[in-house]
This record gives structure tokens, sequence and C-alpha cells, in this order.
């Protein structure tokens, strides 16, 4: 069975401080609410910081978790409001039917791939002169414009349609953020540094059993990282704002 957990994070806390500066550390904790170590099975989670009075951590995983560790050290631990909720993910999947329209959450690292990067650094330059026939290494999209496009161009391939409205289809670029810090592997460290869009807005399922793989499975890379989850809710008018 698979389970969606929404945590409350306390932005005061010094622990929630240090996990907005280091995604790998918080992809860490997440992974401590796990009982079967080590974590084998797929794990999504997205950190919403549109409330700065208290963050919203969406945790999806393969088996029932536990929060107490991630409340205790990030949260209100003594409240009286529930801080961790975790509910069956199935009951939303069977709604996941051809023509049911969604409003739709997704932060994502929207990337494309080539083989002659305008820029590639050190690493993108040895793993493109290592091979005779090299894969391409993924560049990032930096602009709206550009950020929007690869949305559009995928939404298909996940199992979805934007629905159109007035002005067009009504799929929105929410929020931009370039995320950066350190990443440990054994005793050394690089310099991780991703582009991320938020996007939202409203869509339509056209491939039911596509779609429901991609609500399972997250979309785009950069998982660890907090990104590809996709979230369904009930349909709404465009953001206010956006």
């Amino acid at each position: 069975m698979t389970y969606l957990s929404r945590i409350r994070l306390n932005p005061l806390r010094t622990k929630t401080q240090s996990f907005l500066r280091n995604r790998q550390a918080l992809h860490a904790v997440i992974l401590g609410g796990l009982s079967r170590q080590p974590v084998t099975e797929r794990v999504l989670w997205r950190l919403d910081t549109t409330n700065r009075h208290r963050l919203s951590l969406l945790v999806l995983t393969e088996t029932r978790p536990s929060w107490e560790h991630l409340v205790e050290q990030a949260g209100w631990p003594s409240s009286d409001d529930p801080q961790a909720v975790i509910k069956a993910y199935q009951p939303l999947l069977n709604q996941v039917a051809r023509g049911r329209q969604f409003a739709f959450r997704l932060h994502a690292n929207p990337v494309s791939t080539t083989k002659k990067p305008t820029r590639p650094s050190p690493e993108q330059r040895d793993r493109l002169t290592a091979s005779l026939r090299p894969r391409g290494v993924r560049v990032p999209h930096r602009t709206a414009a550009h950020q929007l496009g690869w949305l559009r161009d995928r939404l298909e391939r996940w199992g979805f349609q934007p629905l159109t409205g007035d002005h067009g289809p009504t799929a929105y670029l929410v929020a931009q953020e370039r995320l950066s810090f350190d990443k440990r592997d054994g005793e050394k460290s690089r310099r991780v540094t991703l582009e991320s869009a938020t996007f939202e807005g409203l869509i339509e399922v056209t491939d039911p059993q596509t779609a429901q793989r991609s609500l399972l499975d997250g979309v785009g890379p950069g998982k660890a990282y907090g990104m590809g989850l996709i979230t369904l809710a009930p349909p709404h008018p465009r953001p206010a704002g956006v």
C-alpha cells in the first residue's frame, strides 16, 4: 500500500532552517521515517514554503512511515494540533479516470539533454569526452518560457493535458528557486546546484494508467531533493495573484 504524509514544520526551529539550506539533509531525515532500513522503496517528497509561518512537507512512501523524530526536531512536538497526518493513497488513485479534471501542483527540475552544452562544467566536459558516443548531459531551463514549455511538452507523456481557458492552457509557473548545497559522498563533498520551478493549474486525465504511474513514480530528475511529486486536488480557479 502507498501512503501520503503531510508533516508541519516550524520555520523558527534551527533544524528546519538547516533543512531549508540543505535538501540532502532533509532527504536523509525523511528516509529515517521508514522502518525497513536500508531504504530500498521509492520515496517522493516536496517541501511547500508558501506559508512562511508554517511549512508543509509532503512525503509519498510505499510503506507506512513514522514521523515522530521529524516533529521532535523541526515541528511543534507539544502542540494540540496534529503535526503529522498519514493517509492511504489508493482512494486518490481510484479517482484518476479518463476525462477527470484536477487542480495540480508540481515542484520540478526542468532540464533537457544535449551533447553540446554552451558552458559545460568540468564534470560535464569529462562525461562528454569519456565516450565515443556520449549520451549527453542535462542542462537546466532557467527562463519562465522555457520552464513552462518543458511542462507542457511533458504533461501528455505523464497521462494528462492542461485545460484551456480564455487565455490559453491553464498551467502556470508560480515560483522559481535556485537550490545550492554541498552533497557528501563518503569523505568527498561536491556542490550541487538545481534550478527548480513550481507549477500549478488545471489538468485533465487522458491516460489513467500512465497518470497513475506518474503519480507513484514522480516525474523529471532531482527526486532525492524534493522534485517530481505531482499532487492532485479538486479543481479550483487560477491561483490568486498569479
